[in-house]
């Protein structure tokens, strides 16, 4: 029996990605598609990118019989959509973020757990052959304990073809909230290690000048529990004609006791560099796993996740050290303990 998907909300193209798999995957049944937003709609038709069934969330909720809900509303909208469908029921699969807000995860963590719901979000560093490849090295042993990391997440800004709404005070939630989940989930998958605290986080307005609201810096300092320490920025100041080509784009670096790993989304290979050896070292990259984060999913649904795989306890985990980082630069706090 094929699970039945409804989509809520198309503001942002990563969801087009989730739609396109759910079309070619078997085990998945698309039965609605709701957009409240008109010219959204109209944009999606003109494009026939995905089949509009509904323009009522609530009304597309209490029509039709779906047993899960896919999210890629705009930012804010989205964690009182997964709050929604949790209550009717429904698990929940969004882009990321989740949510905006500490208080809204609190719920769906709530509803998840009360209703044995599972909640997915589409991170998909896990499925990159670079991240897939640093973690295979980091779990082999091949630098040791690793004791910091530094990643950058920096995004070009594209003012004029980036979704409106994310310059409309009260839809975008922030940039690390926005952006640093990713990393902020893989970091973990990849070293063992677990967040602890958010020692310091800023965000400021640089580039989008003319949105002086909209923050679009955003640097953070975290510790994980065996004490490494965690430095990242990102910000959107990736030169907009370079677009998400650069070597720089998601390039993280693992300091271990015996040496460093470095890589990144745009890598061909694994830099490697070893105490005792006098040259680095290019370590080939694994195969990619792209779509992993739905077929993760799919398993979370049928009661066997896996370890080394997202699930609904991983997910909420992120956002959870994500939106902790997000309040600490928004209410210039330090030395957050992350719940």
């Amino acid at each position: 029996m094929s699970i039945r998907l409804a989509f809520a909300g198309f503001r942002h193209g990563h969801i087009f990605d989730l739609y396109r798999r759910a079309t070619e995957m078997g085990a998945l049944q698309i039965v609605a598609a709701c957009e409240e937003d008109r010219a959204a709609r109209e944009r999606i038709a003109a494009q026939g990118s995905a089949e509009i069934t509904h323009t009522s969330y609530t009304e597309m909720l209490a029509t039709v019989e779906c047993d899960v809900v896919a999210i890629g509303d705009y930012y804010a909208k989205r964690g009182s959509i997964a709050i929604q469908a949790l209550q009717t029921g429904r698990h929940v699969i969004s882009d990321k973020p989740l949510c905006t807000g500490l208080a809204e995860l609190d719920a769906i963590g709530t509803l998840a757990s009360s209703r044995d719901l599972k909640v997915g979000c589409m991170l998909d560093l896990r499925d990159s052959a670079p991240f897939i490849g640093a973690r295979k090295l980091v779990k082999q042993g091949t630098i040791g304990e690793v004791h910091a990391v530094s990643f950058g997440g920096q995004h070009p800004l594209l003012l004029g073809t980036r979704p409106s709404w994310y310059f409309e005070p009260g839809k975008h939630g922030g940039t690390i909230n926005d952006i640093a989940i990713h990393a902020l989930d893989a970091i973990p998958w990849i070293t063992g290690l677990r967040f602890r605290a958010v020692n310091a986080a800023r965000c400021w307005n640089a580039l989008a000048s003319d949105y002086p609201h909209f923050e679009d810096g955003g640097q953070l300092l975290l510790t994980m529990d065996n004490g490494c320490g965690v430095t990242g920025d990102v910000s959107y100041f990736a030169p907009d004609s370079s677009g998400y080509s650069l070597p720089f784009y998601w390039r993280m670096t693992f300091w271990g006791r015996r040496g460093v790993i470095e890589t990144s989304s745009t890598a061909e290979q694994l830099a490697v560099a070893l105490n005792g050896e006098g040259s680095l070292r290019h370590e080939p990259l694994p195969e990619a796993n792209p779509g992993g984060y739905l077929r993760a999913f799919l398993r979370d649904l049928e009661g066997h996740p896996r370890a080394d795989q997202l699930s609904t306890a991983s997910v909420l985990r992120a956002t959870r050290v994500a939106l902790t980082a997000q309040e600490a630069a928004d209410l210039h706090q330090f030395d957050v303990t992350v719940a």
